[in-house]
């Protein structure tokens, strides 16, 4: 009975928005994840052709689980090829100071 009083004060899992990053400019695509502190990017793959691949990209650290942090990643954009973006990456013991 405990368990599904936990379960109930759960709440609703939040949907995160997908977007098509080459149809984005490269600001778009950050401005979409600071407004909405987390969004699957989708791109092509700049080695394998007709392979798409997704990045999740987030507003801060703030937005990652717990050993991450945000990182620069690139995706390819409709204006850049490598369009900076932020993604989690897992931290170890050297890079803990990165986290805010």
């Amino acid at each position: 009975m405990l368990g599904l009083l936990l379960f109930a004060g759960a709440g609703e899992a939040q949907a995160i928005s997908r977007y098509n990053a080459p149809s984005m400019t490269c600001a778009a695509a950050n401005a979409a994840a600071r407004a909405e502190g987390a969004v699957i990017l989708r791109y092509p793959s700049q080695k394998v052709r007709g392979m798409t691949l997704f990045e999740r990209a987030v507003r801060s650290s703030a937005e990652c689980g717990n050993h991450e942090y945000a990182e620069t990643r690139f995706i390819t954009t409709s204006d850049a090829a490598r369009c900076p973006i932020l993604a989690c990456a897992p931290a170890t013991d050297d890079d803990w100071w990165l986290r805010p």
